[in-house]
């Protein structure tokens, strides 16, 4: 049951790592490439216009 419990752990550290790594990544090449940047910011401007109606909040 160690061996079980460690090897889900180690997926769980690596999925984070991995995520870690892309959301640098993404931030990297929105500094390098500011096209990048504004469809980002343009996806995220669309969202929460469209989230908006739904009257989702926290």
């Amino acid at each position: 049951m160690n061996l079980l419990r460690f090897l889900a752990l180690l997926f769980v550290f690596i999925g984070v790592l991995a995520s870690c790594t892309v959301a640098v990544a993404l931030v990297v090449l929105m500094l390098r490439f500011w096209p990048v940047l504004l469809v980002i910011l343009g996806a995220l401007v669309l969202f929460g216009w469209l989230i908006e109606p739904a009257d989702i909040h926290n």
